[in-house]
């Protein structure tokens, strides 16, 4: 009679078990954590766009004139070497009107909220989306 000794370790079947429960959560988890990103990239961009509109407040409070001002930065976020999210530009630039706008890009392009715009009267729009989840606040 032979006798076994008692192996250690894992069956082919309790990994597999293991790797589908990993992948089922993974699939749970990675859109929230895709909005989240989204969501960042967004409330930079509107930090970004009330910056600018500070600059454009600044240049018609010196000169009684916006047309002066000229972009400190075109892309959000700024820094090098980072994925640009939005494009921003200065649209409708009168001497007494402006609207800034945020077009969404690269990884951003998909966002449920679109474009943002801002403008000298401080309407702050998303392009599209739901008015609760992409509104800007007070």
């Amino acid at each position: 009679m032979i006798y076994r000794k008692h192996t250690r370790g894992f069956t082919l079947i309790e990994l597999m078990i293991v790797v589908a429960i990993v992948a089922v959560l993974a699939m749970i988890a990675y859109p929230s954590y895709s909005r989240q990103v989204q969501k960042s990239r967004r409330a930079q961009a509107k930090a970004d766009l009330t910056e600018l509109a500070q600059g454009l407040e600044r240049e018609f409070t010196a000169n009684r004139d916006y047309t002066g001002y000229t972009l400190a930065f075109a892309t959000s976020p700024r820094d090098a070497g980072t994925t640009v999210a939005y494009n921003i530009a200065i649209d409708q630039l009168t001497a007494s009107t402006y609207r800034l706008t945020a077009v969404a890009a690269g990884p951003q392009a998909s966002d449920q909220c679109g474009d943002l715009t801002l403008t000298n009267t401080g309407a702050k729009t998303p392009s599209s989306g739901d008015s609760t989840s992409c509104a800007w606040g007070p």
